[in-house]
């Protein structure tokens, strides 16, 4: 093809030979512009650009194009490119005249200049210098990844030599994040005492183990059999030399610095408002984890009305089960009478992995559609059972090879009531974040960006907890004790909005938060230490549970309002699924216009 230039006289060359022959026909109208074309460019290069900066992501996301690699995202020039990467493209997306876009074009315009606005403003506050937590910081992600039991695929002698390369590159970023925590703490941007004590214990476990007993050593121990000999010897004298000179010496160096420099630095106070700026990033923090407007001292009153309205529907509970006492000696009672409570790790297992097969054939009374791929319930593994949550959710690959994983922490047995499992499984499973996440993944036509991303904690959690609320019309919570656990899981989100601004923007202490969820549940007390330990790590996230569960539930009583008896709760369920995560305001702005639509086509 010839450049521009030479095109446009070219052009004029053969135009002027066939007007001597009367043959040139007249210059061609303009064409139309594809509004939709140009936007649709510009997400999918956006995407293409992003993966580079975040190997890890595109892992999960099953591109193995970078599964040699891990950024070091904390570094300057790292965080450079990142916000050189958003301002571009908000200002490219800036220059599409958004009144000529689809409706579905114009929710992914929405979306993609929201997530990229955001994404600058959360790069202007020093979260690069509070690299370390007990819950999703790197290190034990890696340790995950490592393990073999991960999104890490360790199938042929290049995805183990991949490895090699991010094991090298991790050692590259623990010397970045001792660097950066040095600056914090001369900037006064520390973590609180209570969260790099939990921390430095995981870190102590993952490190101060011998080669073989290393979590890294375990895809060398069970290498696949299609791989050859010699190269199995090779892999494994690397691995080894790699885990002995490499990833344990980081893992040391970064428990030393914490335990000899880190800790002593480390604030007594845990609310994120007592840091530099703290109030104004704890505000964006509430704004990013609910997508809504609200600010803290709000979601702290919605939080204590919830917690009441609920108490008052244990109280019944509690008496419809003929108990003898008040609220807080039922809560006692629920924690201590051993019938409520599995003896053993594998009976636990056993039964959720029963559950799953009940509910699974209970769905279609309330999901016209299930997600084509399945999930299995797995153990939480032991190096990070001691801090992490009762339970979570893995979203399968998007290729099919491995599924969804509904993790069960059996490290405390009394901290997994019996009473309170077909709630947890409906929301971690399905028709929760399995249904939810599994469907989104296989979205295809969506851009990369939207099937990949939207991680909205208020949409993918509130999701989950809507889900919770779906057991009576499943055919569940018949035995009034799993009705219970129903309200313990709801009563503990409601707790979330009024602990979560306690802590963080009202100077509430680590024992007072303690205190007040005791005294509103019968949640174990290694539960509770933990659920507030994550509250002060990771302040926000927990808000988004229950105002986003309040707002869709909201969505589904306007709807059943204004359609009567032509609304179908199926038709609804896939409304709110169909386009994956999205913010709460836009989710609810594209709700109106269904149902708007909804109502005209009904009317004759």
């Amino acid at each position: 093809m010839f450049p521009p230039i030479r095109q446009r006289w070219w052009r004029a060359v053969t135009c002027a030979a066939s007007l001597a022959i009367g043959g040139c026909s007249q210059p061609q109208a303009p064409e139309v512009r594809n509004v939709g074309k140009e936007l649709e460019v510009l997400v999918e290069q956006y995407f293409d650009e992003l993966l580079p900066l975040d190997p890890l992501f595109a892992t999960f996301i099953g591109d193995p194009r970078y599964n040699d690699r891990l950024a070091n995202d904390l570094s300057p020039e790292h965080i450079a490119r990142r916000r050189e990467l958003e301002q571009r493209f908000l200002a490219q997306a800036g220059e599409i005249p958004v009144d000529a876009l689809g409706e579905q074009d114009r929710l992914t315009y929405d979306i993609f200049v929201r997530e990229r606005t955001t994404a600058l403003k959360w790069l202007s506050f020093p979260g690069r210098l509070l690299p370390i937590d007990q819950l999703y910081s790197l290190p034990s992600m890696f340790a995950q990844l490592g393990s073999g039991t991960s999104a890490q695929p360790f199938s042929t002698v290049a995805d183990y030599e991949n490895f090699l390369g991010r094991m090298r590159d991790f050692s590259v970023w623990v010397d970045q994040a001792i660097l950066n925590m040095r600056e914090g703490m001369a900037r006064q941007v520390v973590q609180p005492r209570i969260v790099m004590e939990a921390a430095l214990k995981q870190l102590d476990e993952l490190g101060g183990v011998t080669v073989e007993d290393s979590l890294f050593y375990q895809p060398v121990a069970h290498l696949p059999p299609g791989i050859a000999d010699a190269d199995k010897e090779r892999l494994t004298a690397e691995y080894r030399r790699t885990i002995d000179a490499t990833v344990l010496p980081a893992y040391g160096r970064l428990s030393d610095f914490i335990r000899r420099d880190y800790l002593p630095a480390t604030r007594d106070s845990v609310a994120w408002s007592a840091l530099p700026d703290g109030a104004s990033w704890y505000r964006f923090l509430t704004e990013v984890m609910t997508t809504t407007s609200l600010a803290p001292d709000e979601i702290h009153e919605i939080g204590l009305k919830e917690v009441a309205r609920i108490r008052a529907e244990m109280e019944k509970v509690k008496d419809q089960v003929g108990f003898k006492g008040d609220l807080p000696a039922f809560f006692r009672h629920l924690e201590s009478e051993p019938g409520f409570y599995y003896q053993r790790p594998a009976a636990l297992l056993a039964g959720y992995r029963e559950l799953k097969t009940k509910i699974d054939a209970l769905l279609p009374r309330l999901f016209s559609s299930a997600p084509a791929l399945d999930y299995e319930v797995r153990e939480v593994e032991a190096f990070r059972a001691e801090g992490a949550a009762g339970a979570s959710y893995q979203p399968p690959s998007p290729d099919g090879s491995r599924p969804g994983i509904f993790y069960i922490n059996t490290f405390n047995l009394r901290a997994q009531p019996k009473f309170g499992m077909e709630t947890l499984s409906l929301h971690e499973a399905s028709p929760g974040h399995h249904f939810q996440q599994s469907m989104q993944l296989g979205l295809a036509s969506l851009p990369r960006f939207r099937r990949f991303g939207g991680d909205y904690v208020a949409y993918v959690e509130g999701w989950a907890l809507y889900a919770e609320s779906l057991g009576p019309e499943l055919g569940l919570f018949a035995d009034p004790y799993q009705y219970y656990g129903r309200l313990s899981d709801e009563m503990l989100r409601a707790m979330r909005l009024v602990v979560d601004t306690g802590l963080h923007s009202r100077n509430w202490t680590r024992d007072q938060a303690i205190r007040y969820m005791k005294d509103n549940s019968s949640l174990a007390d290694s539960d509770v230490r933990a659920e507030v330990d994550r509250y002060i790590a990771n302040p926000g996230q927990a808000l988004g549970y229950k105002i986003g569960e309040i707002r869709i539930r909201s969505l589904r009583t306007r709807a059943e309002g204004a359609l009567g008896d032509r609304f179908d709760v199926r038709v609804f369920h896939n409304e709110i699924l169909k386009d994956g995560a999205l913010p709460i305001d836009v989710l609810e702005a594209k709700m109106d216009r269904w149902l708007a639509a909804a109502d005209r086509q009904s009317k004759p």
